[in-house]
């Protein structure tokens, strides 16, 4: 028998951390290849990481909401085989190959990176070589499999002094949801006593940040504190990143969407559209799209490193998403492709992942061009922060009636705020109007534009 260490992986694009989210497996258990052995949480998704061995589990080397760092261990398993020395499996290496050990080179969800085409690729592991492994000076105390759930939900349970260990999942596989939560604590019946814990505040909480769950204004603490980490951090590093690294520079313009609503209505209940919910959103997605087509140098960005600008002839469109665990930004691979329907179901898709924290390190980077849509809080305008890389991030306030002159007398119309932030080194305000007047053409008279394109 043999011991194998197995490092915590980066299943992203250079990420250094990750947040145990729930051990599914204990000490003693002997698990399969590719058996789900952990969730963890990054600052861009939540991954699932299967086992890349068959054996005992060891050693857990950190407990429920610890955070990892990347290449360090995470399980050591007992493995059969005739080594007597440990080795380790990293994030660029297969387990190591010997006569009597059942092997693969891990597959984790989200791993992988993207080829001119934008299509996630495997990356070929190198040969690891045997290592020897020092035992921690003290081992972390095992943790027992926690119950499914989200984080969100697993943060809203603590604020409002519920062990989500002590609640049954009424969700998919057995999964806790803010139901099950709200339920414990109306004092509706349960399966399994509720347990009242300690919530711990002030400058010691480790309370993951989320605008929505925070206290009452008259019954909370005088005073907060949240670490910064996961997607506040990531929120806060990539603002500013960009804001301080490129010239930002606006355009915007008020546009009659009457039509766009219109057109909305009309192809509601069509039996071709089966489940798929059309939205102003989707229209909105596509007229930036064409735009792109049409003004290809908005869809760009800007190489300072060796002085280039960078066009690109797809769209991968980035959508803002606001979920339970903050602000992410994934994106439509080659948007520019989609219609009316494909867009709609790839939105619908794009949003439920995100809100479900399954959003893949994939569908994180390479994003192009960007919508915010501030209009579902009954915002009318927005000037946006472009996400670094980008060309241009495109604002849409709420859908309303208002007064509207059309020729020359004043109507009640459906009108909408556009807003465009956009990368002043390579998008001058000629092409950020043209590009922004393009938009505003296609939400006058979407069935036209639809048909033309």
């Amino acid at each position: 028998m043999s011991e194998q260490v197995f490092l915590l992986p980066d299943v992203g694009e250079g990420l250094v951390e990750a947040e145990i989210v729930a051990w599914k497996v204990n000490v003693g258990d002997v698990v399969t290849l590719n058996q789900p052995l952990v969730d963890i949480e990054t600052a861009k998704a939540t991954v699932e990481l299967p086992s890349p061995y068959a054996g005992t589990v060891v050693t857990l080397h950190g407990n429920v909401g610890d955070v990892m760092e990347v290449h360090k261990p995470l399980i050591t398993f007992e493995v059969g085989g005739v080594a007597s020395s440990a080795t380790t499996v990293a994030a660029d290496a297969p387990p190591i190959s010997t006569p009597s050990v059942e092997k693969r080179e891990a597959v984790l969800v989200g791993y992988g990176v993207t080829n001119e085409e934008g299509v996630a690729t495997r990356t070929r592991r190198r040969q690891g070589t045997s290592a020897r492994v020092i035992p921690p000076t003290s081992s972390a105390p095992v943790a027992a499999t926690a119950p499914r759930s989200t984080p969100p939900v697993r943060l809203y349970a603590k604020q409002h002094g519920l062990d989500i260990a002590t609640l049954t999942g009424t969700g998919r596989d057995g999964l806790v949801t803010r139901h099950d939560v709200d339920q414990a604590l109306s004092g509706a019946p349960a399966t399994s006593p509720v347990r009242v814990v300690a919530v711990p505040t002030g400058p010691t909480s480790t309370s993951r940040f989320v605008g929505r769950d925070l206290e009452p204004w008259a019954t909370g603490p005088k005073e907060e504190r949240f670490a910064v980490k996961g997607v506040l951090r990531s929120m806060a590093d990539a603002m500013t990143q960009s804001a301080f690294s490129a010239p930002h520079a606006a355009v915007w313009m008020r546009v009659d969407v009457t039509r766009t609503m219109e057109l909305l209505t009309s192809l509601k209940g069509r039996p071709a559209l089966g489940a798929t919910k059309l939205s102003p959103l989707t229209i909105v997605a596509l007229a930036f799209c064409d735009a792109a087509r049409h003004y290809p140098g908005i869809n760009s960005s800007f190489d300072a490193a060796n002085g280039e600008v960078v066009v690109r002839r797809r769209v991968n469109l980035g959508i803002a998403a606001d979920t339970p665990r903050g602000l992410i930004v994934p994106n439509i691979k080659d948007a520019d492709q989609l219609d009316l329907v494909a867009m709609a179901q790839a939105q619908a898709v794009l949003v439920e992942k995100a809100r479900a924290g399954t959003t893949t390190p994939n569908e994180m980077i390479g994003t192009t061009l960007t919508i915010t849509n501030v209009g579902p809080f009954g915002v009318d305008a927005a000037m946006p922060i472009l996400p670094p890389g980008t060309g241009a991030i495109l604002a849409v306030g709420r859908f309303a009636k208002a007064p509207w002159v059309v020729d020359d007398e004043v109507v009640v119309r459906y009108v909408t705020e556009l807003a465009m932030s956009f990368d002043h080194r390579q998008v001058d305000g000629a092409l950020a109007s043209r590009v922004l007047a393009h938009v505003a053409r296609f939400l006058e008279d979407p069935a036209a534009a639809l048909l033309v394109g």
